[in-house]
């Protein structure tokens, strides 16, 4: 059974810490000093900008996940009437327990409680096929015409191509 609701201050340390350890451990980043994860890892300042939700296991915080609506300072690529889905972290000690699918229904829930919210809309890596899967699994459509790149940190500079996915509420 996952609890989800609305991250408080207490959790922002062992949100930050998750969301390091997830994404170091997929390898997405060598190193937590990267500028993105020292970014990712301000939970505080997220929370001031987003909707920050917590799933909690047993009473135990396991994932989290950020949620902006258009025109918010994390919602880059949503439309007017979306929710954007970001940053959607689990403990990797946790992994493949279904944590991740229960937040995207926690996600699903919240955007349909919210007035003009038609959609919930998320960015993935190209090569995130796990993930993939699971928002297919879930009736999330790829949208591939907003798919959309962005430059690595790495020399040579390289570019993230990034894959779209929507789903109507």
């Amino acid at each position: 059974m996952i609890d989800f609701r609305p991250a408080q201050p207490a959790d922002y340390p062992e949100i930050a810490r998750i969301t390091r350890d997830s994404y170091l451990s997929a390898g997405h980043f060598d190193s937590a000093e990267h500028p993105y994860m020292q970014q990712i890892q301000r939970v505080a300042e997220r929370a001031e900008a987003a909707q920050i939700w917590v799933a909690l296991r047993e009473g135990e915080l396991v994932g989290a996940v950020t949620l902006a609506s258009y025109g918010e300072p994390f919602a880059d690529i949503a439309l007017p009437g979306e929710l954007l889905m970001r940053i959607l972290v689990v403990d990797p000690a946790v992994q493949r327990g279904g944590i991740g699918r229960a937040m995207v229904a926690g996600v699903i829930e919240v955007a349909r409680s919210l007035p003009g919210i038609e959609a919930v809309s998320l960015s993935t890596g190209d090569d995130w096929t796990s993930a993939h899967a699971l928002y297919r699994s879930l009736g999330f459509q790829r949208v591939p015409e907003r798919d959309w790149t962005v430059e690595r940190e790495t020399e040579p500079k390289t570019l993230a191509w990034l894959r779209v996915y929507r789903l109507e509420v």
